[in-house]
């Protein structure tokens, strides 16, 4: 894995809206997703529990990524609801800031995706992190614009899709009065 951003755009994009597939359909799948990531070791197993957590992360951060990082109070709370789910010690042993996951198996696993986001917040990897504008795609990405400005996964398909309608939007619409 090539770090804590890259971790959690894989994370967002194990749910595919557009073509609803999902790789975390059961505890099994999650703990394999874990395992493939070095988060769990190969004897750990997730349970319901683990799952349902995983999916409520997940789904807290793909909100909390469409609108923006200084989201709303409501996105915000879902995210803060699952991450409040997993024990995570926050400690100060390298001088900052660090979180330390507690537990065993899928819950530790779970608890790295945290350790991940506050990775990415301090790198700067995670004002890049982004989910594609598009209300049908949502698919994560890390913005390497200069001013962090690209609001499509893809500008050829998604981009082209959003503009494409805009203006046929515009060229049916009737010219106004004089």
């Amino acid at each position: 894995m090539d770090g804590p951003a890259e971790l959690l755009r894989d994370f967002v994009n194990t749910y595919d809206v557009e073509g609803d597939t999902d790789e975390l359909a059961s505890p099994a799948e999650l703990a394999v997703w874990l395992r493939e990531r070095g988060l769990i070791s190969g004897s750990d197993r997730a349970v319901d529990d683990d799952w349902a957590l995983a999916v409520h992360l997940r789904e807290g951060l793909r909100t909390v990524l469409r609108h923006g990082h200084e989201a709303a109070p409501a996105p915000v709370a879902d995210l803060d609801a699952a991450l409040a789910a997993l024990p995570v010690r926050v400690t100060l042993a390298s001088g900052a800031p660090e979180a330390e996951p507690l537990g065993t198996g899928a819950t530790r696993g779970l608890g790295l995706l945290v350790k991940a986001i506050m990775d990415a917040r301090a790198g700067g990897g995670w004002h890049r992190l982004k989910v594609c504008a598009s209300d049908t795609c949502q698919w994560a990405f890390i913005d390497a614009s200069k001013n962090r400005s690209r609001a499509w996964c893809s500008m050829r398909v998604c981009g082209n899709r959003t503009k494409t309608r805009a203006y046929r939007a515009r060229r049916q619409a009737p010219a106004p009065a004089s």
